[in-house]
């Protein structure tokens, strides 16, 4: 029997009994360290000489794998063998493909400890944080397999005398998953399962900077039944097979959550005929934000604080949903700003894999370069009042860092940074207040901190982002609860984790029959 979804709950570390258990899951994976990955096509493992290594961002030096690089030739081989997978795996009923996805999330359950070990070196992520990405995975996969035996049934439409007419959705053909690294398990579970138990062969091409953990969910399909050619594990250059992968003609759809740059370009490519392609591309992107926190002058101030510090510095700001702008009514802004201060002081910073920091290390050198150069700039457009401090000696090291009176049109207002960074700006009334949060080409989350009623309804249609917080942070969006995707140059809006979301990786078809 299948119980009906719930979200995976997540690991109390106070608990001391699942501290040692962590810890222990730490080591286990410290002694897999420094191994080969292959690639995986058609069921068979493919080594290359060419590597992608990864390294330990808390400690540069550790190396967590070496994973085989894909070529043009690969791609297509992996093509070639999704096609012929997609003869029999998109006849398969939906319940047979959704029981592949409960084995697979069954699997990563009982290794739960482990693979969130794996996102802490592959990733550096803090234990909370590796724990909740491990948690959302093991949801995508239940919440999908239920949702597509409901979509399985069609949609109610109506008859005419002597007439039937039936409405039923069936899978598109192979295409392109591409994920980031952010939520280096999580993500890449989602995107790649959810075309899967619609009926599409995926050839999956994880981020460079965390290829070992996606290679772990590979194995868990591989152990959970999934055939042959389902599902192709192409690690590579970006530069060498991303086009390749976007513009094949086989290609049915790419799935991408990335930069907006990356992210426009794949939706220009991927609109282009290539020549024998019948069909048109769909593209599925999630693309950033630059999020906003607005608090207004009946606010609760210390809730107010704790959303921002915990949005804006929670895996080390590396979200596209994270706060990087707070917005402050004048009358309280000097107060939400010295409580955000003296929150953002008990912050720890360290590597995870060997202590229970708050905040681990950013990415690779260059999230590292490029938050460093924004913090520079944030000192000419504003005051640097907390933090600012880095350290690229062993590892990737950002801490905390908070900006005051930065003009709404800043360059540190606009931009994505990808990092532990927050500039406040303060504003007159509510109507300036909803003024600046509206003020970016982004529209994913957003967050208001008021117990004014009446401004809470104005911002349910007037804050314009795909998802929108009251009292509580603008990060942390749960599968099944808080379906998530944004709007403008946030992305298509896509609502993963939600009922809109598998319907695009699958076509609608009318029959009608006449009697």
């Amino acid at each position: 029997m299948v119980l009906p979804f719930k979200h995976e709950p997540f690991t109390d570390f106070s608990v001391e009994q699942n501290r040692k258990e962590f810890e222990a899951a730490l080591e286990q994976v410290k002694g897999q360290l420094g191994q080969d990955y292959p690639l995986v096509i058609n069921g068979e493992k493919i080594f290359t000489d060419d590597k992608l290594v990864s390294y330990n961002p808390g400690n540069k030096e550790e190396v967590v794998g070496r994973v085989s690089k894909a070529t043009k030739q690969h791609v297509d081989q992996a093509m070639e063998s999704a096609e012929e997978a997609f003869k029999t795996w998109r006849k398969w009923t939906a319940v047979e493909r959704a029981e592949i996805l409960y084995r697979a999330a069954a699997i990563v359950r009982r290794r739960k400890h482990e693979f969130s070990a794996w996102l802490v070196y592959d990733g550096n992520k803090p234990w909370g944080q590796a724990d909740a990405d491990t948690a959302e995975g093991i949801d995508f996969m239940e919440y999908y397999a239920r949702h597509m035996i409901e979509l399985a049934k069609g949609k109610e439409i109506n008859d005419r005398v002597g007439e039937e007419n039936t409405y039923f959705y069936q899978a598109m053909g192979p295409g392109v998953t591409i994920p980031p690294w952010n939520f280096a398990f999580a993500i890449v579970a989602g995107t790649t399962v959810a075309p899967i138990v619609a009926g599409n062969p995926v050839l999956l091409k994880p981020s460079e900077n965390t290829p070992v953990i996606a290679y772990k969910l590979v194995e868990v399909l591989e152990e959970a039944g999934l055939p042959k050619g389902v599902v192709s594990f192409l690690p590579g250059d970006p530069a060498e097979i991303g086009d390749y992968l976007v513009d094949h003609p086989s290609t049915h759809f790419i799935n991408f959550t990335g930069s907006r740059a990356t992210g426009t370009r794949i939706i220009e490519r991927a609109s282009k005929v290539q020549e024998g392609q019948k069909h048109l591309k769909r593209v599925i992107a999630e693309m950033g934000g630059k999020d906003t926190i607005i608090v207004d002058d009946n606010a609760d101030l210390d809730l107010a604080a704790e959303s921002i510090v915990y949005s804006a510095f929670g895996f080390s700001g590396q979200k596209c949903s994270a706060c990087s702008r707070a917005v402050i009514h004048k009358d309280v802004y000097d107060e939400v700003l010295e409580k955000t201060i003296d929150k953002a002081k008990e912050i720890t910073v360290g590597n995870p894999a060997e202590e229970n920091a708050y905040m681990g290390a950013v990415v690779n050198q260059k999230q590292f370069d490029k938050i460093k150069e924004y913090t520079e700039i944030g000192k000419k457009e504003g005051e640097l009042v907390f933090g600012g401090e880095t350290d690229d000696s062993k590892g990737y090291f950002v801490h905390p860092t908070i900006f005051k009176d930065v003009d709404p049109e800043a360059r540190l207002m606009q931009e994505e940074i990808f990092g532990p960074v927050v500039a406040f700006t303060k504003a007159n009334d509510f109507d300036e207040l909803l003024d600046i949060a509206n003020n970016t080409e982004y529209g994913l989350t957003g967050a208001v901190i008021s117990n004014n009623r009446e401004h809470l309804n104005r911002a349910r249609y007037d804050f314009h982002v795909g998802n929108l917080y009251f009292n509580r942070g603008c990060t942390g969006a749960i599968v099944g609860y808080q379906p998530f995707g944004g709007f403008k140059m946030s992305g298509t809006d896509s609502k993963a984790g939600g009922p809109d979301y598998l319907q695009h990786f699958l076509e609608a078809k009318t029959l009608s029959q006449a009697f």
